[in-house]
């Protein structure tokens, strides 16, 4: 029997193992990290079932466990999770021996490329794009799931769509698939060899994951990577980096434009006229939703609109379908997520905000003065626009987290001495309704700029946290 080992108790992995598992492969599923800290990421009750399950169906675990490709017993298969890095020694080692390693959205694909997917990357707004595309393909009567990055993981799709009805169940899919809608993390395209969505789409490129790619070019390649894969692709002619790029690279590419027709690169795409949505390809212009549809705020989410407008144009949906979606499209949790709202101030977790770029753009989406919280584990990159930002819009910044001393010290540097070193998520909550009321702030804000690992399993732990603390907090109150 063929032996696999699958790296990362994450969902991912865990989706993975069960279905190489079901192909007949001898799976071994490994993390580095110990069962009570893979507890602690979890209910202790929901990782006990996930163990029990996987006992169930034979598959062998091994936690705080690193796999060794200097054992005799090597296996002829390896998956990574997408948290785990590419070029750590044993993996690097592992292909250097011959032994075939992929990523989870590899394995997922060579079981579900006879359907068309759609492919969404990019620093910043993928997530929101990729939740908006799948509900405009699935009120146009498409059983198309969102995954990857987001939602289900892409090998529970393809247990769904070979698996019978007991793994229809557990994903909540159901035969047939028509389009598969996948956010791709940089992480998920630089372990994806063979993917090739019918349509791509990149939202926004900035500096970001430095740490783990070394350089902007090496970023820029892996995200391109995915859009020279697809047969169609769908750019933001807005974004600073993509739409100096531009049509040298990217000569049959459709652009998108918030800022109307005139700054639209090249002969089709997408843009915004006179308050619509207007299609331009090969044809006359055509009006395809009103933007006030859209119930999120800020001039990225209608460049969000226009990606997932084109994606479903591209796919042949009619704009009726597409408007109906909009209208009922509610937003995406843990980004400018509206929480509740005291004394006329709202509560906004905006916790997927984990880097500088899209800290800005939660800034900039709210009202001023606010009351912002931020920090956590920091990352690379250029600071330079967040701060003026803050600035410009924050009437206190409370700061959390590891970062919550170096942050301090750059708001200092950049001249701003409004801001308080709190710790943690409890103490900036239960501090930011007075300081609100003393600021006469509209928002209290969190958006971190930061990871969320020092603290937190995900940003969306953090966000859940948040939203837990706010609606205590308040509830408490006068």
């Amino acid at each position: 029997m063929s032996k696999a080992h699958v790296i990362g108790f994450g969902k991912s992995g865990v989706a993975a193992a069960r279905l190489l598992k079901k192909e007949g492969w001898e799976v071994v599923i490994s993390d580095s990290a110990n069962a009570d800290s893979l507890a602690s990421r979890n209910t202790s009750e929901n990782f006990l079932d996930q163990q029990q399950e996987l006992a169930d169906r034979a598959i062998t675990v091994k936690l705080g466990y690193s796999l060794d490709v200097n054992d005799a017993d090597l296996p002829q298969l390896i998956i990574v999770s997408p948290g785990v890095p590419w070029d750590i020694p044993c993996l690097v080692k592992a292909r250097e021996l011959g032994i075939e390693t992929i990523g989870e959205m590899e394995l997922a694909w060579r079981h579900l490329q006879s359907i068309p997917w759609v492919g969404i990357t990019g620093t910043n707004g993928k997530t929101t794009t990729t939740a908006l595309t799948a509900a405009i393909f699935q009120a146009a009567g498409f059983n198309a799931p969102a995954c990857g990055n987001i939602g289900l993981a892409a090998c529970e799709v393809a247990l769904s769509q070979n698996g019978g009805q007991g793994e229809r169940r557990s994903t909540g899919t159901s035969l047939p698939i028509d389009w598969i809608i996948a956010e791709f993390s940089s992480y998920q395209i630089e372990s994806s060899n063979t993917v090739a969505p019918h349509i791509g789409v990149w939202t926004t490129f900035t500096p970001d994951h430095l740490a783990r790619h070394k350089t902007l070019d090496k970023y820029y390649d892996i995200k391109a990577k995915l859009l020279h894969q697809s047969q169609l692709q769908v750019f933001n002619g807005d974004d600073a980096y993509l739409s100096k790029i531009g049509l040298s690279q990217w000569s049959n590419a459709y652009w998108t434009s918030v800022k109307g027709k005139e700054y639209l690169l090249g002969e089709k795409g997408f843009y915004i006229e006179d308050g619509w949505v207007v299609e331009l390809n090969n044809s006359a212009p055509e009006r395809i939703v009103e933007v006030s549809a859209l119930r999120m705020v800020g001039e990225h989410n209608q460049q969000n609109l226009l990606m997932s407008v084109a994606a479903a144009r591209l796919a042949g949906i009619d704009s009726l379908a597409i408007s109906a979606a909009i209208r009922e499209f509610p937003g995406v949790p843990h980004r400018l997520e509206h929480i509740c709202t005291w004394e006329n101030i709202d509560f906004i977790n905006d916790s997927k905000a984990t880097n500088y770029d899209a800290a800005e753009v939660g800034l900039a989406s709210v009202q001023s003065p606010v009351i912002l919280i931020a920090g956590g584990e920091a990352k690379a990159g250029d600071d330079t626009t967040w701060l003026a930002k803050i600035k410009a819009k924050a009437a206190v910044v409370l700061l959390i987290g590891s970062a919550a001393e170096s942050f301090a010290k750059r708001l200092d540097e950049v001249g701003y001495n409004s801001y308080e070193v709190v710790e943690t998520m409890e103490n900036a909550v239960k501090r930011s309704p007075s300081l609100a009321l003393t600021h006469q702030a509209s928002v209290v804000l969190l958006s971190p700029a930061c990871a969320s690992f020092d603290q937190y399993p995900n940003f969306e732990a953090r966000g859940d946290d948040f939203r837990m603390l706010c609606l205590k907090c308040v509830g408490t109150r006068d």
